[in-house]
């Protein structure tokens, strides 16, 4: 196992790994402990060269230092992104290798479900670490989070449409869906539930077609979704979809999703304000899972009172910030800004 730090401004620690044995290769990235261990989700997925791997790790972790503030809990910001194809490279050696990683990092990051992984892994990642959440059993097991994540995104569509519509209920308004896994899957139900009418994608054609079915959504192809009719549009897939080409295409009055770091920069938050588009801010938007998984790294003992009592808070933030982008005429990307840093440098506020 070769374990190398590398030098990145802004992180106070990012080390690579590779395990030959196991065919384990990939980023750790701490952007901060200041609220406390680091914590965030495991990556796997197939990139076109390692820096872009290292990119990814670097953006979501400084993503989940804003999002852990965000909703309020004590912990800092990490990722963990794994360079390969999870239904083809993924095997016990390999995991429990990146159990290995995790462990010598001594408790400054805590690993949990991501992209590409499910709470099995975690299990096998756990018996090589104690830094990790998100297991499928045992005193404290929060599970999948992905159920909870879509729960924190639907409350955030509702809030937005109020704000966006003067109404938050969703009868009859059209949601459309990029991403079709866990997270994406369990926000189509609660949406249909609500009476929405759906458009959905996903790079899974058989997974779009079996959810279209079910939900009696519209499916269209994956680069058709930012042309499509609709009210709201709610990413929950892969980041940076939001930007100087795609925003042009949008037809809608709103963006709430699931997705991490759907901005590919600041200056897209302003196209969107400038466009007349209300975008909730996705570090706010999708902490619904980070909170279940905090249940298990903080110990909580009423992990379902706890969760919801969260997920109510990470609401009323969601509306605060919307109300004061209204009265000063911003973005809701620079308010939520805004607030996080306040929480991470009260004495600078």
């Amino acid at each position: 196992m070769e374990i190398t730090t590398i030098d990145a401004p802004d992180h106070e620690r990012v080390v690579e790994f590779k395990d030959a044995a196991s065919g384990l290769s990939g980023f750790v990235a701490i952007h901060s402990t200041q609220l406390g261990p680091a914590a965030g989700g495991v990556r796997m997925r197939t990139y076109g060269h390692p820096s872009e791997a290292l990119d990814d790790a670097l953006r979501l972790s400084r993503g989940m230092t804003y999002k852990n503030a965000a909703a309020d809990l004590p912990l800092g910001g990490g990722k963990a992104v794994i360079i390969g194809d999870p239904s083809a490279d993924k095997t016990p050696r390999l995991l429990k290798a990146f159990g290995r990683v995790v462990q010598s990092l001594g408790g400054q990051y805590w690993t949990a479900e991501d992209m590409g992984m499910t709470p099995a892994d975690m299990a096998q990642i756990g018996t090589e670490t104690e830094y990790v959440a998100g297991l499928p059993d045992g005193p404290f097991a929060s599970g999948d989070p992905s159920p909870v994540t879509a729960r924190g995104i639907f409350n955030a569509i509702r809030v937005t449409a109020r704000h966006r519509f003067g109404s938050g209920d969703l009868s009859g308004k059209t949601v459309s869906v990029q991403g079709l896994g866990h997270v994406g899957e369990h926000l189509c139900a609660l949406l249909h539930d609500a009476g929405a009418k759906l458009v959905i994608t996903d790079i899974d054609a058989d997974q779009t077609a079996r959810l279209a079915d079910r939900f009696a959504a519209q499916a269209v192809a994956p680069d058709a979704i930012y042309e499509a009719q609709a009210d709201i549009f709610a990413p929950c897939a892969i980041g940076g979809i939001l930007n100087e080409t795609s925003i042009p295409l949008l037809k809608v009055g709103a963006v709430a999703g699931g997705a991490n770091n759907q901005l590919a920069t600041d200056a897209d938050a302003q196209r969107l304000h400038d466009r007349g588009i209300l975008y909730a801010p996705d570090f706010v938007a999708n902490g619904g899972g980070i909170v279940n998984v905090a249940t298990e790294i903080l110990k909580i003992k009423d992990r379902e009172a706890w969760v919801g009592q969260r997920l109510e808070a990470l609401e009323r933030t969601m509306d605060r910030i919307l109300t004061r982008a209204k009265v000063d005429g911003v973005s809701p990307h620079a308010v939520a800004e805004s607030i996080v840093e306040e929480k991470l440098h009260p004495q600078a506020a």
